[in-house]
């Protein structure tokens, strides 16, 4: 149980100051700016993975976590409750959100920019997720990312993508990030691709360890 209330705090605390920071920057007319936004998603992701690493794995989301147990470092069986646990603490957020800023359209949702296609974004989904589990991947031990340089790793990559491919399709890398603000903006239409893109993203990432580790790559020596 502790692992899944650590899976819904951090969870939590991502979407509400990533998403709110998106939220506060449209409501103010861009008064936090792009590369704002995308400092305070990974300086998040990295605080909570220091704050949560080594109680639950710090996931925060759902294709990382079924990453982990395609890579047999994490326990298939546990996966649905992992997911349940970032849902929760993820719209928790978006509705503390949409409590605070009803004036806010958006509430940091993710859809592609205007003329970009939904083919090209969601491309675009899959190799940020791909980069993001090929990082972590390397970096964890076991279902753990643990260790400073572990979370400054997963942290820098998620600044990083935020900042070069947020203005096209928001840079979810994670369906229940996609999910929530949804739930309350009522916009359905994209949200396909970011919910299969970063799933077969990470999938991706998890098999390319076999090209550039040894067999133990994985945490029984076989991806």
């Amino acid at each position: 149980m502790k692992k899944l209330i650590a899976e819904s705090l951090g969870t939590f605390a991502l979407i509400f100051c990533g998403t709110g920071a998106m939220t506060i920057n449209e409501i103010t007319n861009g008064s936090i700016s792009h590369v704002g936004v995308a400092i305070t998603w990974g300086l998040i992701v990295m605080t909570m993975i220091y704050a949560f690493g080594e109680i639950s794995g710090a996931h925060f989301n759902p294709a990382v976590t079924i990453g982990f147990a395609f890579a047999k470092k994490f326990a298939w069986a546990d996966v649905p409750k992992y997911i349940l646990a970032q849902l929760i603490g993820a719209i928790l957020a978006s509705a503390l959100l949409c409590f605070l800023f009803p004036e806010s359209q958006f509430l940091g949702e993710t859809v592609p920019a205007d003329g970009f296609p939904a083919y090209k974004a969601a491309i675009l989904e899959f190799l940020l997720t791909f980069f993001l589990m090929v990082v972590i991947i390397n970096v964890s031990t076991g279902s753990k990312e643990i260790g400073t340089m572990a979370a400054i790793a997963v942290g820098a990559v998620i600044l990083l993508e935020a900042m070069f491919a947020g203005p096209m399709t928001k840079a979810s890398m994670n369906p229940v990030r996609s999910i929530a603000p949804a739930l309350f903006t009522g916009n359905f239409q994209h949200l396909w691709l970011y919910i299969v893109a970063p799933i077969l993203g990470a999938l991706a990432g998890v098999s390319s360890c076999k090209l550039v580790k040894d067999d133990n790559c994985c945490s029984d020596g076989d991806c």
